[in-house]
């Protein structure tokens, strides 16, 4: 199945299905329960909530479910974001680049799934 170059950049599907068995079906099965999910929601109330390992604990969990999904962008700032987490470093224009890549990836995904 071709995806076009502009979905290419948030999604890696031809990984995605390596992973899966080349099972179209169901990755898309997956997809639609990432959309259903509420990840930037979580995180940030994580960190509204002050508590860095609940932070840490959510941007490494988002880390783990868009890498099993091949979802690039979130999975690159979500590393990005868990490291600065760890070390007490500023995040806030990571965590802005990682709510708008979700938001796009979101929109991108519900296009993939028609």
């Amino acid at each position: 199945m071709e995806i076009s170059d502009d979905l290419k950049e948030y999604l890696d599907l031809d990984d995605a299905l390596s992973r899966i068995g080349g099972n179209l079906g169901l990755y898309k099965r997956l997809l639609g329960k990432f959309v259903e999910g509420n990840h930037s929601e979580e995180l940030i109330n994580a960190l509204q909530s002050g508590s860095a390992e609940d932070a840490i604990r959510q941007a490494h969990s988002l880390k783990g479910v868009s890498a099993n999904l091949s979802l690039v962008k979130i999975r690159t700032l979500s590393i990005e974001l868990e490291h600065l987490l760890k070390e007490n470093a500023d995040y806030s224009e990571c965590l802005d680049n990682l709510k708008r890549a979700i938001g796009i990836t979101l929109e991108k995904i519900t296009e993939f799934l028609g």
